[in-house]
C-alpha cells in the first residue's frame, strides 16, 4: 500500500531524466525475470541481454527514435551472431536466439514507450492516466469476474478469467477515464474518454493473457518471487507493457494532431 504513493510522489515530482532511470530499472528486471523463465540453461547469455537490453529506454532518451531503432538493430544482430557460435545444441538454436531477441521486443521496447510517453506534452497526466485506466480495468475484472463470472474468457491459457470480467474491465476503463477527467486531465474530450479506455483496456487484458501464455508454456507459476505474495516485475506490468504503446501512439498520432 506505501509504494503506490510513493510511485505517484515519484512521477509527480521527478525530472523525465528520473523516469527514465525508471523504466531502465523495470527494463533490468522485466527482462532477468523474461530470460530466467525462457531461457534457464543459459544464464550467461541471459545476463549479458538483460544488461544490453535495458539500454533501450537510455538510448531513446539520448538518442531519440533513429537512436532507439539503431539499439534494437544492434542487439538482434550481435546476440545472434553470438549464438551462431556458442550454441549448446543445433537443434535448440533456431529457438533460443528467438527467445533472446523475443526478450528486446517484449519488455525494454514496450517499456520504453512510457518513457516516450512522459516526453509529450502533459506527459504527467499521460502516465497518471494510463495507470489509472489500467488499475480501474484490472480492479473491475477481478470483481465483476469473481462475483458474477460464468463464462470462461480463455480456459486454456488462464482458467479463472471469464468473459463478464473482462466486460466488467472495460467498463472500469472507461470509469477511470471519466474519473481522469473530471480530476486531472480536463483536456480529454467525451470521445477520448471512451476510445482510448477501450484500446488501452483491451490491450491491457491482451498483455495479462499473454504473459499467462508464457508462464504456462515455461511452465512457471509466477514470473519471479521480488514481489512477496504478488509474484515478479512482468507479474504487474503485464497490462502496462501492452498498453503504453498504445498510449503514446494515440497522443503522438491523433490526440496532439488535432
Amino acid at each position: 500500500m506505501v509504494a503506490l504513493p510513493l510511485l505517484i510522489a515519484f512521477i509527480y515530482y521527478g525530472s523525465e531524466f528520473q523516469f527514465v532511470c525508471l523504466v531502465f530499472v523495470l527494463s533490468l528486471l522485466g527482462l532477468d525475470e523474461f530470460y530466467r523463465m525462457a531461457l534457464p540453461g543459459r544464464r550467461l547469455d541471459g545476463m549479458l541481454a538483460t544488461g544490453a537490453g535495458a539500454l533501450l529506454p537510455l538510448a531513446a532518451f539520448y538518442l531519440g527514435p533513429v537512436g532507439l531503432l539503431f539499439t534494437l538493430t544492434l542487439l538482434v544482430l550481435v546476440f545472434a551472431i553470438l549464438l551462431l557460435f556458442r550454441f549448446n545444441e543445433i537443434r535448440q538454436a533456431a529457438t533460443e536466439t528467438a527467445l533472446l531477441c523475443m526478450g528486446f521486443f517484449y519488455v525494454p521496447l514496450l517499456l520504453t514507450h512510457l518513457s516516450l510517453l512522459r516526453g509529450v506534452p502533459d506527459g504527467i497526466q499521460w502516465i497518471f492516466l494510463l495507470l489509472v485506466i489500467v488499475m480501474a480495468s484490472d480492479t473491475a475484472a477481478y470483481y465483476v469476474g469473481s462475483t458474477l463470472g460464468r463464462r470462461k474468457l480463455y480456459p486454456a491459457v488462464s482458467p479463472n478469467k471469464s468473459v463478464e470480467g473482462a466486460l466488467g474491465g472495460l467498463a472500469g476503463a472507461i470509469a477511470g477515464a471519466f474519473i481522469s477527467r473530471a480530476t486531472f486531465f480536463p483536456g480529454l474530450t467525451l470521445l477520448d474518454c471512451l476510445a482510448i479506455p477501450l484500446l488501452l483496456g483491451g490491450l491491457a487484458q491482451l498483455g495479462d493473457l499473454f504473459e499467462s501464455l508464457l508462464k504456462r508454456s515455461c511452465g512457471v507459476k509466477d514470473s519471479g518471487r521480488i514481489i512477496p505474495g504478488h509474484g515478479g516485475i512482468l507479474d504487474r506490468l503485464d497490462s502496462v507493457l501492452f498498453a503504453a504503446p498504445a498510449a503514446f501512439y494515440y497522443a503522438y498520432l491523433i490526440f496532439y494532431q488535432r
